[in-house]
């Protein structure tokens, strides 16, 4: 399929630009570690005429970040008027009928993609964080979610960003992590770096 080597302007200079397919993870510990890496890479989905959707946490809600991208991005209400992108609280898409569901928010997520193929759009490009997980059981659910991810993703026009709290995230749960993405961004000593978990089966080059 000829866009499955088609780049993407990800917005992020550490990172450049991807193919459709790719799926990769931010670790932060503050609003401003989150938004550092949320607000350019959905400015260049905008930018480019990609179907965006952010799923949002108590960390950073609906609220905040619309007015986030209303002050960061120009034209944003007419943008937002005309659809190109949406932003739902986590309530509305992870634990849409009362608890997590792997197979119903794999589907919604590829419902949405068709969708924005057939609207025109080049591609979507979509964030989703897990930051309401309080429990083991829903993380193994969302570490499998994540795992099934890279299995549906190839061959579509798709970039999905998941982004983490390191407040929340112990060793363990940050090597589930980084083994289910390409490659994580992390902030160390105030810079941005890229982490890949060695021999990631799911690293492209």
């Amino acid at each position: 399929m000829q866009h499955a080597t088609e780049k993407r302007d990800s917005g992020l200079a550490l990172v450049g630009d991807l193919p459709w397919g790719s799926h990769f993870c931010q670790f932060y510990t503050t609003q401003k570690d989150l938004l550092d890496v949320l607000v350019p890479y959905f400015r260049a989905g905008l930018e480019h005429n990609e179907l965006c959707i952010w799923v949002t946490s108590d960390f950073l809600t609906t609220e905040d970040a619309m007015a986030v991208m209303r002050k960061s991005v120009e034209g944003f209400d007419e943008r937002l008027a005309k659809g190109q992108m949406e932003i739902f609280p986590y309530t509305d898409w992870y634990l849409k009928g009362g608890s997590f569901d792997l197979k119903r928010t794999l589907a919604m997520w590829m419902e949405k993609h068709n969708e924005a193929l057939a609207r025109g759009f080049a591609g979507m490009r979509v964030s989703g964080n897990p930051y309401w997980i309080d429990n083991k059981k829903d993380w193994d659910d969302f570490a499998c979610y994540e795992a099934e991810i890279n299995n549906v993703i190839g061959g579509t026009k798709l970039l999905v960003l998941c982004t983490y709290s390191l407040v929340k995230c112990g060793v363990v749960e940050i090597l589930d992590v980084v083994r289910n993405h390409e490659f994580a961004l992390a902030m160390n000593q105030g810079e941005w770096q890229i982490v890949k978990a060695p021999g990631n089966s799911h690293a492209r080059g």
